[in-house]
C-alpha cells in the first residue's frame, strides 16, 4: 500500500520528483487538465447563465481511463499531495483533481515547486498548504468568460463573415494588427533633408541654428543653407561624460518571449515549450534536474540565495569589480509576486557545463536565461561619451563618439546587446576645414508592422491577456487565417479586416483594449479576494448579451468575394463560397441557380508506386493542409508516409524507403533498417 501519492501535471516531472522523495512516495501525472466545461445546456456553453453562472464539467476526451487509475491509486494511499504547477492554472487543476477523485480535505495537501531540484522539492513538502479557492475562482471565471465570448461570438462570425472564431483577447490582439495596418495605409510620407559635413576623420551633422532645431523641408531650403556655409568650422565645444550603462532585469515570461524572438528567432510557442522542458528536468550524468525556475512569472525578483551565490560566482570568475552593488530591479505595479524571475536553479550549472545534455535550441535558450540573470546582478558598464559642436556661420554641427572603458555586465552579455565603440580624434585645433558637405533627401516612414516580439510587448504594456497566454493567442490568429507573416511581421488578411470591422460595428465597448485590461484586473481582484466572481460575470453578461442579440438580428452578412467570372448558366457573377471541405466557386444567384464550377486539381506525381506497382505515389494534403505522400490507388494500396519516398523498397520489411534527415531509412517506424 502506497502511503503517500503525489500528483503532478507532467509525466516528465514525475520520475524526477519520485527519485528525490525516495521510498514511501509514488509520483504520478494527470497529464494536464482532466476536466473542462461541458458543451451542454443553453448555447452549448456548459454554463448555466441563469443560475449564477454555475459551470458543468466533463472529463476531457481520452482522460476517463487515466482518472479511473488515479481514483484507484487515491484509495490505496494514506496521504495525497497535489503538486501541479505553481500558478492559477495549476491551482485549478489541483482543485479539479480533488473534486473528480473525491479527495477529502483531511487527506490532501497542496505543494508548490518553483524549481525542480532536490533541495527545493524536499523544502516544498515541509511547507504545504490547502488549495487557494480564490485562485481557483479566478481561473474558473476566466474560463467561463472565454467560453461565453468564444462560443457566442464565434457562432456570430461564422454566420455573418468568412471568419472562424472570435475571442476575448484574441480579437483585441487582431484589432491591434488591423489598426496598425490602417495607420500604414493612411500614412502620407513627408519630405525632409539633412546636411552633413564630412571631415577626413569624422562626420558632423547640422542640428541647430540660432538656438533652434534645424528643420529642412525641401531641396531649396537645403541649398539656401549650403550657400551660406564657408569651408571653415570653428570648434565651439567639446564635452566628455562618463556614463553608466545598466543591465536589464532578469527575464519574466513576456521579456523571455520577446528576446527569444528577436535574438534567437524563436516563436513564442517554441520558447515556452523549450522553457517548460528546462524547468521540468534534464538528464545529466548522475541526476535529473530542472535547470531553470518556473517560467510563468511577471516578477523580476531574485532570491537572496541566488544573488548571494551569483555574486560569489562573479567575484571568483571575473573579479570583485564586476559585482553589482545596486539594489535589484523593482517590479511594476499590479505585478503578482508569487514567483521569482526566470533564472538558473544553480549558478554553477553553467551553459557550457550542460551543453552536451541539451539540444541546440535548448542550449541557446538556457544560455540566454543564465547570462541575463547573472548580468542583472553585475556592475554597470562604463562608457566615455564625447560630444563635439562645430560652428559655421551660426549653424551648429554635432558629432558624437563613445568608448567602452569598463565592460561590467557586458563581459558576459555582449552577445545579446550591441555596443560598438565610435572613436573620435582628439580635438585640439580651434578650426577645421572641409569643402565636402553632403545634402541628403529623406522621407518620414509609417509606423512599423508588429513582429511577434513587438506584439507581445504591446499587449503587455496595454495589460491585455497574460504572458502565459500570448503564445496561444498569436497561434490562434495565425491558424484562423486572420494574419499572414511577411518578413517576420504580421499582415492582416481580408478575413482579418472583415472580422475586426464587424466586431467593432457592434462590440466596440467590449472588444477593446480598455475593457479587456479592466477585465484582467477584475480577475486579479477575484484571486486576491477583492471582488466577487458572480458579480463580475453578471456585470459582463448584462452588457454583452443584449449587444449579441442585436448583432445576430442586424449584422449584415458579408457578401461572397466575386471571382471576375460569370456563370455559364445564368450570367450572374461567380463568387467564392465556403463549404465543409473548403472554398469552392459557385453562382451568386444561389439558390435559384445551383451552378458549381468544377475545380481541376493539379496532382503532383512523385514516382510509380513500388508497393502495388499499379498506382502513382502523389503529394497529398491532410484536412489541416499538412503534406504527406501516398498512393493514388487508395484504398487498394494504403501506402503513406510523411517523408519523401525514394522509390525503393525496404529489403527487411517491404515498406517504402524514405529520405529523412539526409539519410535513407524505412518508413515503418518499427523497422530499424537504414541504407
Amino acid at each position: 500500500m502506497t502511503k503517500n501519492l503525489v500528483i503532478v501535471e507532467s509525466p516528465a516531472k514525475s520520475k524526477t520528483i519520485e527519485k528525490y522523495l525516495g521510498n514511501g512516495y509514488k509520483v504520478v501525472s494527470s497529464k494536464g487538465h482532466i476536466r473542462d466545461l461541458a458543451t451542454t445546456g443553453k448555447y452549448g456553453l456548459g454554463v448555466d447563465v441563469d443560475n449564477n453562472f454555475t459551470p458543468s464539467y466533463t472529463f476531457i476526451s481520452g482522460k476517463k481511463k487515466l482518472v479511473n487509475e488515479l481514483k484507484k491509486q487515491v484509495k490505496e494511499s494514506d496521504k495525497i499531495y497535489l503538486a501541479t504547477d505553481p500558478d492559477r492554472e495549476g491551482e485549478a487543476i489541483s482543485w479539479h483533481l480533488k473534486e473528480a477523485l473525491n479527495i477529502k480535505d483531511k487527506d490532501y495537501e497542496r505543494v508548490l515547486f518553483h524549481e525542480i531540484t532536490h533541495d527545493k522539492v524536499i523544502e516544498a513538502f515541509q511547507d504545504p498548504r490547502k488549495i487557494d479557492e480564490d485562485l481557483v475562482k479566478s481561473q474558473e471565471t476566466r474560463r467561463i468568460l472565454d467560453r461565453i465570448i468564444g462560443f457566442r461570438l464565434s457562432k456570430l462570425m461564422q454566420s455573418k463573415t468568412g471568419g472562424k472564431s472570435a475571442g476575448r483577447v484574441q480579437s483585441v490582439a487582431l484589432k491591434l494588427i488591423v489598426d496598425r495596418e490602417r495607420e500604414i495605409e493612411a500614412f502620407t510620407p513627408e519630405e525632409y533633408w539633412t546636411i552633413t559635413s564630412i571631415f577626413p576623420t569624422f562626420e558632423a551633422e547640422l542640428f541647430e541654428y540660432q538656438k533652434k532645431k534645424v528643420e529642412i523641408h525641401n531641396e531649396t531650403e537645403a541649398d539656401a543653407i549650403l550657400n551660406k556655409l564657408t569651408d571653415t568650422y570653428r570648434l565651439e565645444n567639446v564635452e566628455e561624460k562618463l556614463k553608466n550603462k545598466k543591465s536589464k532585469p532578469p527575464f519574466i515570461t513576456s521579456t523571455l518571449q520577446q528576446e527569444a524572438s528577436t535574438k534567437l528567432g524563436f516563436p513564442a510557442k517554441k520558447t515556452m515549450s523549450l522553457a517548460q522542458k528546462l524547468y521540468e528536468g534534464v538528464d545529466l550524468d548522475n541526476e535529473t534536474v530542472g535547470l531553470i525556475t518556473y517560467m510563468r512569472t511577471d516578477s523580476v525578483r531574485l532570491s537572496n540565495e541566488f544573488v548571494g551565490s551569483g555574486k560569489s560566482f562573479i567575484e571568483k570568475n571575473y573579479g570583485k569589480e564586476y559585482i553589482g552593488y545596486s539594489k535589484q530591479a523593482k517590479n511594476k505595479e499590479n505585478v503578482q509576486d508569487a514567483h521569482e524571475a526566470i533564472r538558473p536553479t544553480s549558478i554553477y550549472r553553467t551553459p557550457e557545463s550542460v551543453k552536451q545534455y541539451l539540444t541546440s535550441d535548448e542550449y541557446k535558450l538556457y544560455r540566454m536565461i543564465f547570462y541575463r540573470a547573472l548580468a542583472s546582478i553585475m556592475a554597470d558598464a562604463k562608457v566615455n561619451q564625447t560630444t563635439v559642436i562645430l560652428n559655421n556661420q551660426n549653424y551648429l554641427f554635432k558629432t558624437t563618439g563613445q568608448v567602452l572603458i569598463f565592460d561590467g555586465y557586458l563581459k558576459i552579455y555582449a552577445d545579446y546587446e550591441s555596443n560598438e565603440d565610435k572613436v573620435l580624434p582628439e580635438f585640439k585645433e580651434k578650426e577645421y576645414v572641409t569643402n565636402n558637405v553632403e545634402k541628403k533627401q529623406h522621407f518620414t516612414l509609417p509606423p512599423a508592422r508588429y513582429t511577434e516580439a513587438k506584439l507581445i510587448q504591446e499587449m503587455e504594456k496595454l495589460g491585455i491577456g497574460r504572458p502565459s497566454t500570448y503564445a496561444t493567442i498569436i497561434s490562434n490568429i495565425r491558424d484562423r487565417g486572420y494574419v499572414t507573416v511577411e518578413d517576420k511581421k504580421f499582415v492582416p488578411t481580408d478575413i482579418g479586416f472583415e472580422v475586426t470591422d464587424k466586431l467593432q460595428e457592434f462590440f466596440s465597448d467590449i472588444i477593446n483594449v480598455e475593457y479587456t485590461a479592466d477585465m484582467e484586473n477584475d480577475l486579479d481582484k477575484i484571486a486576491s479576494h477583492d471582488a466577487n466572481y458572480i458579480q463580475v460575470l453578471t456585470n459582463f453578461y448584462q452588457k454583452f448579451d443584449p449587444i449579441l442579440q442585436k448583432a445576430f438580428g442586424e449584422m449584415e452578412r458579408a457578401k461572397p468575394k466575386e471571382t471576375g467570372e460569370v456563370c455559364p448558366e445564368c450570367g450572374n457573377p461567380l463568387v467564392i463560397r465556403k463549404g465543409k471541405y473548403g472554398e469552392f466557386t459557385a453562382c451568386s444567384n444561389y439558390p435559384e441557380c445551383k451552378y458549381v464550377k468544377k475545380e481541376i486539381k493539379v496532382v503532383k506525381e512523385i514516382m510509380d508506386c513500388p508497393i502495388c506497382k499499379q498506382g502513382k505515389i502523389i503529394e497529398k494534403k491532410t484536412k489541416k493542409g499538412k503534406i504527406f505522400y501516398g498512393c493514388n490507388n487508395y484504398p487498394k494500396c494504403k501506402v503513406a508516409t510523411w517523408d519523401i519516398p525514394t522509390g525503393e523498397i525496404c529489403p527487411e520489411c517491404g515498406n517504402l524507403l524514405v529520405e529523412k534527415n539526409k539519410k535513407i531509412k524505412c518508413s515503418n517506424s518499427e523497422c530499424r533498417y537504414e541504407k
